[in-house]
């Protein structure tokens, strides 16, 4: 029981000391950015963990010049022919058209030199795929192509058996934890499928003996909230909390993991094993 207590307090420490962000001296400089050869010089422009943020209104509107910018429930939307799309502040994730992009440093606030709200920023490349434009850098610049592949619709993109089994266990096992939870079930169940140690399709990781109990849980009988389907969807986008998380459990209960394995981070009431 001692060794287990000490392998949690060591797992706790590693995910706090994890969480804090390690600041550069100097914040990076916004790198130029050309849209079809054009320089576009917008405000907003940022960088975060060395991924450069844009403006969703503000770009949207140079490569959809028809599109409809708004604000509406909290959230910036963009509407124009075929596409919905909309980024609310601090989620992981942009939508457009039945899709959900992963955004892991999350959608972030522009403001006015006032400090009034005036944008939601995403990533470059993620708009840039809903969008369906193409990103390269060259030459210490960001380059954008209006030419791009066009965003393959979430009806037609997501394999609705795999959505299926994966909403029901992330709802059964983590419909009540924060959506980096949420993912980071999916990512067990995924990281598994991928592994030799254990099944090679996803039905059968999930109806392994002994492990996730969907019978005796009545799992697949239940229904999913929309926190569960998205984090189902995101994990289908490729989204990864934990690549080499194979294990969970809850936080201070003993099991073979925990008992065998490392805690490589602990998540809302989740502790993940590798």
């Amino acid at each position: 029981m001692r060794k287990h207590l000490l392998a949690l307090v060591l797992c706790l420490a590693l995910t706090v000391a994890a969480a804090v962000p390690a600041y550069a001296a100097e914040a990076p400089a916004d790198p130029p950015i050309y849209i079809d050869g054009v320089l576009y010089d917008h405000p907003h422009t940022t960088v975060v963990n060395q991924v450069t943020y844009v403006s969703l209104h503000a770009m949207s509107k140079v490569l959809l010049p028809e599109a409809e910018l708004f604000w509406e429930d909290g959230a910036a939307r963009v509407r124009a022919e075929g596409l919905e799309m909309s980024a609310r502040i601090d989620n992981l994730y942009l939508y457009a058209n039945g899709r959900y992009l992963y955004v892991p440093d999350q959608v972030q606030a522009g403001y006015t030199p006032e400090g009034d709200l005036a944008s939601a920023l995403v990533p470059v490349r993620t708009l840039a795929k809903a969008l369906g434009a193409s990103v390269s850098w060259e030459d210490g610049a960001v380059q954008i192509s209006s030419n791009g592949e066009p965003l393959i619709p979430g009806d037609q993109f997501y394999d609705q058996d795999a959505l299926f089994l994966l909403s029901h266990i992330i709802y059964n096992e983590s419909g009540n934890q924060p959506m980096t939870g949420k993912i980071a079930v999916g990512n067990v169940l995924l990281n598994r499928v991928k592994h030799p140690s254990f099944p090679n399709t996803l039905y059968e990781v999930i109806y392994q003996p002994g492990q996730f109990y969907p019978e005796s849980t009545g799992a697949m009988e239940k229904t999913p909230n929309s926190g569960s389907i998205i984090a189902a969807k995101l994990c289908l986008e490729g989204a990864m909390v934990l690549p080499n998380a194979y294990w969970f459990n809850g936080v201070g209960r003993s099991c073979w993991a925990s008992r065998n394995k490392e805690c490589i981070a602990v998540i809302g009431g989740h502790a993940f094993y590798g």
